[in-house]
């Protein structure tokens, strides 16, 4: 490994290093980028929309805004589940077709926000071939309990959703 890469190494990772709100997703512990987190709410009346993909279960009114909520264990082909009482919904910032827009991402649980360190993210995960990862950013450890779990880049996750800006709140100041 040559001098320059090492440094552009750990300009990626002191970037991945911070805030991430965990939660879990099918038994496994997920985390997303805090600063892409608006809020958490519980589990709320979801209206389905026709002919929308699987993965999208439906739209959610917030406070007279409305945002999609997208189904990650459908998006991720894992196993379907009844929702339970800890069954949430997390609002996520992300650029879509260049505006900042909020959507709600379905998961079973909210764990904990964890301050992770660059020395504890391996941005490069070696992966089945032919996996898809670019929506990986890298696998974090712990040190308390030696686990590890994946750290989302939640823009690429949602980057085929389709969805009309009227739909996905703009964040220009429609929700307050």
């Amino acid at each position: 490994m040559n001098e320059k890469t090492n440094v552009d190494d750990k300009k990626v990772m002191h970037f991945l290093a911070g805030q991430y709100l965990t939660f879990r997703l099918d038994g496994e512990t997920y985390g997303l980028q805090l600063l892409k987190v608006r809020e958490i709410i519980g589990l709320m009346q979801i209206t389905k929309v026709p002919k929308s993909p699987e993965y999208i279960r439906g739209v959610i009114n917030l406070r007279g805004t409305i945002l999609p909520v997208i189904e990650l264990r459908k998006k991720f082909s894992l196993n379907v589940a009844e929702d339970t009482k800890e069954t949430c919904i997390i609002v996520v910032e992300v650029k879509k077709n260049d505006k900042m827009m909020l959507m709600g991402i379905l998961v079973d649980s909210v764990s904990e926000v964890v301050a992770i360190s660059s020395e504890n993210i391996d941005d490069n995960p070696t992966l089945t071939e032919g996996l898809k990862t670019d929506y990986i950013l890298g696998m974090a450890k712990l040190k308390n309990n030696e686990s590890v779990f994946i750290l989302l880049n939640i823009e690429k996750v949602l980057v085929d959703v389709e969805v009309e800006p009227e739909t996905a709140a703009n964040i220009k100041g429609d929700v307050e």
